[in-house]
């Protein structure tokens, strides 16, 4: 049997009406902040991550899917989603004059990356995101913050924590750099093979390490913080005074760094120590990337975004037992009696849909008893049964499930004035006596 490969997942059911909550949420909290969505490929050229995410971060040293085609270009699959439309950003001319400034934009993609598969954490995962370009205003970054932590609480979930700190610009991290070196070099033996190769590449991704002895040696390493210039001071003071502003409750970490090399000022995770996941695990990461466009052959250009995992947003959200709004559930349920009025089911499913309603029928010539069982498995709201004699008088049996009451009701009028027929049946019982009895 031909399965699905390591670390993919099959969605269907269930699991799909959740995943299509997450996204239809997403989408109305992204309207209401003025973002608007942009779709980049799913492969790209390899330089793009090796330029934008950096060639010592392990997405690009150790974690993408990258190939050469038939024409000798090395491609890769996507492994993130903000060098991709900051890609397309500059090759669009989206900074030109004629589009909004900020220039809001979000995604939801599937991204790839060889790891070792686990809760949460798949080889081809999906992301949500968004990025804005053109303001350094601190505003943007606590609006962009702000937006991240709406979206969670408007699924429902409690169980969350956001976590704040800033890297500075360039010059504060070059100074920081040889600082951390100065720190950790004493210690070289005792650290993990990776911080070992890490120290004298990029330092700060030392600080960033999972390994409980390197958790432990940094515990006491000097903090960026203290290696701010006073612009990036300011910057980061205002962050922290908007976001108290706004009651976001949030917690500062001197040795946090994020994953990627891009990243600038303000960084910030939201957090969660659910079960589901064995350990305290991120599930929406981000922050200002002011040198990343220009890195990438653009004007200079500042940017601050997020993205977050879908498979861990839905894992949380099961185990807070968030309910799932039931928006699938029946309209009409189409019952034909007999193989001679199947002309007439046909029809009238057809035309009901085109008015706008959710309807299901039987192709099996089941029973009625059959037929109605799966109208109540389904919550159908209506019944409406179509035999000889409804053929005959063409009029069809309307029975209204939640009040027990059933009516005839014209398959004429059912054709093309259901909406009328819909809402006096769900009203109370008098006004669809009142009704027909005028009709």
């Amino acid at each position: 049997m031909i399965q699905k490969p390591k670390g993919t997942a099959d969605l269907f059911g269930d699991e799909a009406r959740i995943w299509q909550y997450v996204e239809e949420t997403a989408r109305i909290i992204f309207n209401d902040y003025r973002f608007e969505e942009m779709r980049t490929p799913l492969f790209e050229s390899y330089e793009l991550f090796s330029r934008g995410v950096g060639d010592t971060s392990d997405i690009v040293s150790k974690e993408m899917y990258d190939f050469y085609d038939k024409g000798e270009r090395h491609m890769t699959l996507r492994p993130e989603g903000t060098a991709a439309i900051v890609r397309s950003y500059v090759e669009n001319k989206l900074f030109g004059p004629e589009h909004k400034k900020p220039y809001k934009t979000y995604y939801m993609a599937p991204m790839f990356r060889y790891e070792r598969p686990q809760s949460g954490r798949m080889r081809q995962f999906h992301q949500i995101g968004v990025e804005v370009f053109g303001s350094t205003n601190p505003a943007v970054d606590v609006e962009t913050i702000a937006l991240a932590w709406d979206l969670l609480k408007e699924l429902g979930l409690s169980n969350i924590k956001l976590v704040i700190n800033s890297l500075g610009k360039n010059e504060d991290r070059i100074k920081y750099r040889q600082a951390l070196i100065d720190y950790l070099e004493p210690h070289f033996d005792e650290l993990s093979a990776d911080s070992q190769t890490r120290l004298h590449k990029n330092p700060l991704r030392v600080l960033d390490s999972k390994d409980k002895k390197d958790i432990e040696l940094v515990k006491d390493a000097p903090s960026i913080l203290d290696f701010l210039s006073e612009e990036s001071q300011k910057h980061f003071e205002m962050v922290q005074a908007y976001l108290t502003a706004l009651d976001i409750p949030f917690e500062i970490d001197t040795n946090m760094v994020r994953g990627l090399d891009y990243y600038q000022d303000t960084i910030f995770e939201i957090m969660t120590d659910s079960k589901s996941f064995g350990a305290k695990t991120t599930i929406c990461g981000g922050g200002r990337y002011d040198g990343l466009v220009e890195d990438l052959d653009g004007p200079e250009t500042p940017g601050f975004g997020f993205g977050m995992g879908i498979e861990r947003l839905v894992l949380l959200m099961k185990d807070e037992e968030v309910e799932i709004p039931n928006v699938y559930d029946l309209d009409v349920y189409m019952m034909g009696i007999g193989e001679d009025v199947q002309t007439e089911v046909l029809t009238l499913t057809y035309k009901l849909r085109q008015q706008g309603y959710s309807v299901d029928r039987d192709f099996f010539n089941r029973k009625p008893k059959a037929q109605f069982k799966q109208a109540q498995k389904q919550n159908a709201t209506m019944v409406i049964t179509i035999g000889d004699e409804e053929v005959e008088n063409q009029e069809a049996s309307v029975k209204i499930m939640a009040k027990r009451k059933e009516i005839k009701v014209p398959f004429s009028e059912l054709a093309t004035n259901f909406d009328v027929v819909y809402r006096q049946a769900t009203m109370d019982t008098t006004a669809i006596d009142e009704y027909f009895n005028a009709k």
